[in-house]
């Protein structure tokens, strides 16, 4: 026996839409009047069918820039371009605008010094990649008891990073960890 098609073979228009651009543009623009910027284009308010003609003459799109303002503002342009170019200025943005992170760097009590080299060389490089370094000394069962090397071993740290970093504040222990924050030179400078 054979089933019937799924959904009634019906169309459905929910999911048939086109998604709806971002400004309105050419024929989807329904104001009687706007006010026309763009190159080549004497600025002024116009009824939308003359702007329309004036894009149309200029092989171009009349884009809906400021829909809000009283006429609304559309410009003459390449609509696809504009968009093009929208994108890639916030991309470029975005890349500008990088998060610092903050970096864990994890010792005990007993931490030999090859293994603090070894931590000290990557603090300091994520120091000076613009990122934070939260350094902490993690006290496991009766290592609680040697809470003064902890706070030895963070203020050594805090020397060797001298040169990158400067130490936020003194060690704090928060529960079973004595920990201290350093923050990347360039960015105290900035302040």
């Amino acid at each position: 026996m054979a089933l019937p098609p799924r959904g009634g073979g019906r169309f459905n228009p929910r999911f048939n839409r086109q998604p709806e651009p971002e400004h309105r543009i050419n024929e989807r623009i329904r104001v009687p009047q706007v006010r026309l910027v763009g190159d080549n284009v004497t600025v002024g308010v116009y009824s939308t069918q003359e702007a329309l003609k004036i894009a149309q003459e200029q092989e171009l799109d009349l884009v809906e820039i400021s829909p809000t303002a009283d006429p609304p503002v559309c410009k003459v342009i390449d609509y696809k371009k504009f968009l093009y170019e929208k994108k890639r200025k916030e991309k470029e943005m975005k890349a500008n605008s990088k998060q610092s992170e903050v970096k864990e760097i994890r010792f005990t009590p007993g931490t030999d010094d090859h293994d603090f080299d070894f931590k000290a060389k990557h603090a300091e490089k994520f120091l000076k990649d613009g990122n934070k370094v939260k350094a902490y000394v993690q006290f496991k069962g009766r290592a609680i008891m040697f809470q003064d090397r902890g706070q030895l071993l963070l203020l050594k740290f805090a020397e060797r990073l001298a040169e990158a970093g400067s130490l936020e504040s003194m060690p704090k222990l928060e529960g079973k960890r004595m920990f201290a924050i350093f923050t990347p030179k360039t960015a105290t400078k900035k302040k």
